[in-house]
């Protein structure tokens, strides 16, 4: 685990709604309880084991509001392959082990930019991101027909329609505690909650599988 920014002495806990006297806020702990009752919730996401989901932070170093705000890293390639063959060389991901497992994605967000959102675009951009996660659970991507296969044309559409999920998911009960945090810009997350920490891990890249060996 890794600290970022200001530390305070106070404050809310987010995850049974009660005052506690603490000295952090576990972003990463939180969202992944968040997304983890999404996906027990929803049928839409059902097929995804958080279980096998890393879910990590990123520091924006721009202090501008706009840019990458989340980021789903899939750990394996098209069809859970573990390898492909480019330019003549054999290529594979990097893997994240976490907890003693093997993960199969990392859900990365970027702060303090997607904190200081609105409350609903932080809701959608957590719905975008579980989304990509392939129906099948092997790794790779949701793939949707044609050349712009991740937003099936349109990411205006696509972004539409978790609308639709969130909707949907708030209506069949869904706990408010544990998206409270979200409700908050960074800088009062941080003033209510302590020092916001969560953990960091590089994003995986592509490598040469002679290098693996």
């Amino acid at each position: 685990m890794k600290g970022c920014f200001i530390s305070r002495s106070a404050t809310a806990d987010f995850a049974t709604g009660t005052a506690v006297a603490r000295k952090h806020f576990d972003f990463c702990a939180a969202m992944h309880r968040l997304c983890a009752d999404i996906c027990g919730r929803h049928s839409a996401f059902a097929h995804i084991d958080m279980e096998r989901v890393v879910v990590t932070y990123a520091q924006t170093r721009s202090p501008v509001e706009w840019g990458m705000m989340a980021k789903l890293t899939p750990m394996r390639l098209e069809g859970g392959a573990l390898t492909e063959v480019r330019d003549g060389r054999k290529w594979t991901c990097q893997r994240v082990m976490h907890n003693g497992r093997e993960m199969l994605y990392m859900l990365t967000f970027y702060l303090p930019r997607f904190q200081n959102q609105t409350y609903q675009e932080k809701l959608v951009t957590v719905f975008h991101e579980l989304y990509h996660i392939s129906q099948s659970f092997d790794g790779d991507i949701r793939r949707f027909a044609g050349s712009c296969y991740m937003h099936t044309g349109s990411q205006a559409n696509y972004d539409r329609q978790m609308e639709v999920f969130l909707g949907q998911y708030v209506e069949h009960g869904a706990p408010e505690r544990l998206r409270e945090f979200l409700k908050y810009d960074f800088s009062v997350l941080s003033r209510i909650a302590g020092t916001v920490i969560g953990l960091r891990l590089p994003i995986p890249r592509m490598v040469p599988v002679e290098d693996v060996a």
